[in-house]
């Protein structure tokens, strides 16, 4: 007999009261926690990313939670809610006014950490940022007593990674100054190092001393953590290394603004990003779509980017070479060139363009304009640059490294062979209308061949443009040099062809 379907629906009830008693019997589990802040969807992957860390270095008796602002999307809320395996508990907040009237603009709800200081539901509670991983157990941290932090730059702390013990009294007294306390970054932890004053000359937090020491010792204020505990990738940077041994190291702090390692770009520069995405793709599909830290909202997206490049040069294609005869007989023309005279040489269309008399008669060269070599150098390289900008706009910013690489590298490409092209076949229009202003262009050397070499035209010219997207010294070389003969070709191309009738096409490179 099948099972009917209130059997069904009472099992699945008693399955969600099961699954609701657990999370409020862990909700419970510790007056211990370590805690993380969220008040924008930016910061949603780094959080998830946080607690799969801190849960897969064996921390199973504290609580995790998450306060969550007011800005944070119900989405992202319900993500954080459902996902079990990343162990984070939501409790929402409202935001604290920054009162710095000069600050970054990504600085308006930082004042907000300060609530921790307020927890005092928790005996110890240890704050992380979102923008850090824990790599090894920081279990011990709990052991730090009153107030704990890192030291930057000699005499500052920082306030990414802190183990407080919220007071009332403590939290009171510092909204009571949070107004007349300056912040010489605008944000939060300028405001602690002017509260905490004396902070650098603070004792180093020893963890493995024995208890019959701490307890001979008087409670100190404040601890300073060692730098295991909050490694700051900004540093690392500067030595390309570490200045602890990489193999004890606790929690990596990822502080540089513009390179936090979800945007898919910072693993490409920054090798201790690979931690952090190695973590990343161990995430759980607590919701459709979000396993390995995806975002179901970009997956359409990325597909759509994929093949829009793709469609594009398609079409472009098709209209540059099957617009005056048949496929067919584009093929079978290369192939007897390619029988006659082997393989277009890269020097046939750039080298000498100018100067060659097989090519262009003295009348073409006295109608050339000085200036327009260095005008298509310069629309090369600004079409590059715009390429570039407008190619990383496009882009999701937290896709997986190789998805954002390749999309980066696609569109740019395409972009480059628009813009670029476009300017191309301005210049030729030009060239028809120099021709018309001054009467008919006599000499028309190499028209028979310029018909067999027509299909190879488009080609050498995406070989070349490809080719300017290598690096260093031989990409702006190459750059520079195939601008400047592609826009005299083009121009020159236009006061040859002023006669010949052609039919009307979109491509701009036809």
């Amino acid at each position: 007999m099948k099972p009917s379907k209130s059997r069904l629906w009472l099992v699945l009830l008693i399955l969600l009261a099961l699954s609701h008693h657990a999370i409020c019997a862990r909700r419970s589990s510790s007056d211990e926690a370590y805690v993380t802040l969220l008040y924008g969807d930016e910061f949603l992957l780094g959080v998830r990313v946080l607690g799969k860390s801190i849960r897969d270095t064996g921390s199973i008796t504290k609580d995790m939670v998450v306060l969550v602002s007011d800005g944070v999307s119900d989405y992202a809320k319900k993500l954080l809610e459902v996902s079990i395996a990343d162990g984070w508990l939501v409790e929402p907040i409202s935001l604290l006014a920054n009162p710095n009237q000069v600050r970054p603009k990504r600085f308006w709800g930082v004042y907000t950490k300060l609530k921790i200081f307020n927890m005092t539901k928790y005996k110890k509670v240890v704050y992380l940022d979102a923008d850090t991983i824990v790599v090894e157990s920081i279990e011990d941290l709990f052991q730090c007593r009153k107030f704990c932090a890192n030291l930057k730059h000699s005499e500052r702390l920082n306030s990414g990674v802190m183990v407080v013990e919220p007071s009332q009294v403590v939290f009171n007294d510092m909204m009571s100054k949070v107004k007349t306390l300056g912040s010489y970054t605008g944000g939060d932890q300028g405001f602690l190092n002017s509260y905490y004053t004396g902070f650098a000359n603070a004792h180093l937090f020893e963890p493995d001393l024995k208890k019959e020491v701490l307890d001979s010792r008087p409670v100190p204020e404040m601890e300073r953590l060692s730098t295991l505990y909050n490694a700051d990738v900004g540093l690392y940077m500067l030595a390309n290394k570490w200045m602890v041994d990489e193999k004890e190291l606790r929690v990596i702090h990822y502080t540089l603004g513009p390179l936090k390692p979800w945007d898919w770009w910072t693993s490409w520069l920054l090798k201790p990003v690979d931690v952090w995405q190695n973590v990343r793709e161990k995430l759980e599909e607590s919701l459709p779509g979000t396993g390995g830290g995806r975002n179901p909202n970009d997956e359409l997206l990325v597909k759509l980017l994929f093949l829009l490049p793709v469609f594009a040069l398609l079409f472009c294609y098709y209209w540059s070479f099957l617009q005056t005869r048949s496929l067919c007989n584009h093929i079978r023309h290369l192939y007897y060139k390619f029988r006659s005279r082997g393989a277009l040489a890269y020097s046939s269309v750039s080298a000498s363009t100018v100067d060659s008399k097989h090519e262009y008669s003295n009348g073409a060269q006295s109608k050339l304009p000085v200036f327009l070599g260095g005008l298509s150098v310069f629309t090369c390289f600004a079409a590059a640059v715009v390429s570039l900008a407008l190619a990383l706009a496009v882009v999701p910013r937290q896709v997986m490294p190789w998805t954002g690489l390749i999309l980066m590298y696609e569109w740019t490409f395409t972009l480059f062979f628009l813009l670029f092209g476009s300017y191309l076949h301005l210049i030729y229009k030009w060239g028809i209308m120099k021709a018309n202003q001054v009467g008919s262009f006599t000499s028309r050397p190499g028209s028979c061949d310029y018909d067999l070499q027509k299909g190879w035209l488009i080609l050498v010219i995406g070989r070349r443009l490809g080719l300017m997207f290598l690096d260093g010294l031989v990409l702006a070389s190459f750059m520079t040099y195939a601008s400047e003969h592609l826009g005299i070709r083009f121009f020159l191309r236009g006061l040859e062809e002023k006669d010949i009738p052609r039919t009307n096409r979109i491509c701009f490179l036809c």
